[in-house]
């Protein structure tokens, strides 16, 4: 007697293998940088820009320096601030708002509890 091994093609196994494990989205960056972008622009050409709290104050002055939870910024004849990022609402040039635009390239922080 002779037998005879029957196996399947190889693109007959993918396939099988290819409807039942379906490939989700990669996860999307945690961080894509653009924050830092925008802090290391300003700072380098040290725009004067317009920081608006979440209270609704108002803060006009050119950013300084950051980090992961902060910004200080420079006032010129009042004293300077440390801001905590999660108070401010939105930032914007200075110049956008004697332009009229008032929120040309603003720059929102994510709600964390979105």
């Amino acid at each position: 007697m002779n037998r005879r091994l029957i196996r399947p093609s190889l693109s007959e196994v993918q396939d099988q293998l290819g409807t039942r494990v379906q490939r989700k989205k990669p996860t999307p960056p945690e961080q894509t940088n653009a924050e830092n972008f925008y802090y290391l622009k300003q700072m380098q050409a040290r725009t004067p820009v317009v920081v608006v709290l979440d209270q609704g104050e108002i803060i006009h002055g050119v950013i300084e320096w950051y980090d992961k939870h902060c910004i200080k910024v420079h006032r010129a004849h009042e004293p300077n601030l440390l801001i905590m990022k999660s108070c401010i609402r939105y930032i914007y040039k200075e110049a956008d708002s004697k332009n009229g635009s008032g929120d040309g390239n603003l720059l929102r922080e994510p709600d964390l509890e979105d």
